[in-house]
């Protein structure tokens, strides 16, 4: 394909879709998937070729729109009119709305009122869980169709790698360095300078490899980007190729995600017969392609070192570093892990330029950042914020609180690796920052929302749970001082623990955050030790009482 062909193909599809009276689109994510979106979509299609609207009305899947505690979600444009969000759709509802509202649209008839009698189901697009969002990420979510390649060209892709294609390694590097975007899988570091480092090393083969195996409970970012704008993150990671001269791109995708690893499969054959993936891409002799790897499902595979392991196929441990991935990855040679939510950035701030994804967020955290917000709240979903946004407007203002009587007591962002933050500190900015001052981290994306019926201690006790069972047990403070500490905290949810056994507590959790080889023990105490910080009148009361003397 010649880069011009790019806008062709772009323009078609646009008319086609411009000629159309009615577009709907209906949530293809996993979670709408499983409460009936696929029946929603035949009920739909078959509507519509009974009625003769076939030519009139397209029909189609999308990513994640966010509201998923409303879904199935179905999304009408039609001409003259605001788009319009249908909620908690079912088959016999996809029949009225094509009955009363879509056919006569179609038909020609002045509609004044879109949403009819199905006002009920309509979601207030201007309301506040999406006013407060800027979406980057998740833009096409909602517009575009994940499983078809003319769609993300609609909406600039593959625009990005075109102008890569013209910039140099080095050039690129500095752009996405002047971005400031950040590694959104957790530990926040430059993305342009990682590019950079793997960019110098002199290698005749170079990985870049997208680090998919999401793991933390309750988080569906990076699965929602993958089953939702699959093109995109193909599009980053050659970006990053491109950066640093790299011959090959990996996914790894943990295997539970098996519409994420349908999805990219498809994208790449897509790519690959039009000649974005392949050789000469873009007529300009330049060649890249991907292989796809699945993992078993090891959370301490989201390290990045237990990650190239697990693509070799051997035991999914970490290795001390350095050397770093970037001078001896991947069967030893140069190699570059990037977070998908990190590459799905990567073409809007080629597109767009670093200076227009630079004024979003705060001075040292750039951009926006995908949460799965889940837990006691009223608007489960995925939301994507500006940084700088305070954790009071998610999950007050964007969340709609707990949804019940019951109120906020806290949050626990980062996951497993994470920490506790009480209400009291909802007026916190959220940024890498700000959250590490407060005990907590960014982590990948989630955000479970406590309420005041919660244990906090019982809740730390199943985060380092969770931890224990994931440790790889390498290395002796991870494996034995979690086993411990787990021990400890046992006790003191019994109602058998005492002050030592708290002190006792914060001694291990140094030894481990100090001595463990990888990210996974060294954030394993964060749930723990935050809960003691803000909640400790919780840990107190769950103490032993000492033995009444007799006088």
């Amino acid at each position: 394909m010649k880069p011009e062909e790019l806008e062709v193909k772009a323009a078609a599809e646009l008319a086609k879709q411009q000629a159309m009276d009615v577009r709907l689109v209906c949530c293809s994510s996993t979670g709408c998937q499983s409460s009936g979106a696929a029946d929603i979509v035949a009920r739909i299609k078959a509507d519509i070729t009974e009625r003769g609207l076939v030519g009139k009305v397209q029909v189609g899947g999308t990513g994640c729109m966010g509201l998923c505690s409303k879904g199935p979600l179905v999304r009408m444009t039609c001409k003259g009119h605001e788009d319009v969000l249908f909620s908690e759709m079912t088959p016999d509802l996809a029949t009225r709305l094509v009955e009363e509202v879509v056919a006569p649209v179609a038909n020609g008839e002045e509609i004044h009122d879109p949403v009819g009698p199905l006002g009920a189901h309509v979601v207030d697009l201007h309301a506040a869980f999406f006013a407060l969002q800027e979406r980057v990420v998740l833009s096409n979510n909602g517009h575009a169709d994940p499983e078809k390649l003319a769609d993300y060209l609609v909406h600039g892709g593959y625009q990005g790698l075109r102008k890569a294609l013209t910039m140099s390694a080095e050039e690129i590097c500095q752009e996405v360095l002047a971005s400031g975007l950040r590694g959104r899988g957790g530990a926040g570091y430059p993305t342009g300078l990682k590019w950079d480092f793997a960019r110098r090393m002199q290698s005749d083969v170079k990985y870049v490899i997208c680090n998919g195996d999401e793991g933390d409970p309750g988080a569906f970012m990076d699965r929602s980007v993958l089953e939702g704008d699959p093109h995109a993150v193909l599009e980053g990671m050659m970006i990053a190729a491109r950066a640093m001269n790299a011959t090959n791109g990996v996914f790894y995708i943990r295997a539970e995600y098996p519409l994420a690893v349908d999805r990219i499969e498809k994208a790449i054959r897509q790519a690959r017969q039009a000649g974005l993936v392949g050789r000469n891409i873009l007529n300009s002799g330049w060649s890249f392609d991907f292989d796809v790897r699945l993992g078993a499902g090891a959370f301490v595979c989201g390290e990045e070192t237990a990650l190239i392991a697990s693509v070799e196929g051997k035991r999914g441990t970490p290795r001390p570093r350095p050397p770093f991935p970037s001078v001896k990855g991947l069967w030893d040679k140069p190699s570059c892990v990037n977070n998908v939510e990190t590459l799905a950035n990567v073409p809007r701030i080629l597109l767009k330029g670093a200076e227009w994804f630079a004024a979003k967020g705060t001075e040292k955290s750039k951009g926006t950042k995908v949460f799965a917000l889940t837990g006691k709240i009223a608007h489960n979903g995925l939301v994507e914020v500006p940084m700088g946004i305070t954790i009071r407007e998610i999950v007050e203002t964007i969340g709609g609180g707990t949804g019940t009587e019951r109120k906020v007591k806290g949050v626990q962002t980062g996951g497993p690796s994470g920490g506790m933050i009480p209400e009291s500190q909802f007026d916190t900015p959220i940024s890498y920052e700000h959250l590490q001052q407060l005990g907590s981290m960014m982590g990948s994306g989630g955000l479970i929302v406590i309420d005041d019926h919660d244990s906090v201690v019982e809740l730390a006790r199943f985060y380092l749970d969770f931890c224990v069972d994931e440790s790889c047990g390498k290395c002796a403070p991870c494996r034995i001082g979690g086993t411990q500490m787990l021990h400890l905290l046992d006790k003191i949810v019994a109602g058998d623990g005492t002050e030592e056994d708290i002190a006792n507590i914060r001694m291990i959790a140094q030894a481990m955050q100090k001595g463990s080889l990888c990210a996974l023990g060294q954030t394993a105490p964060n749930p723990v030790l935050s809960a003691l910080k803000h909640f400790p009148s919780e840990f107190t009361e769950r103490l032993k009482q000492p033995a009444a003397v007799e006088v």
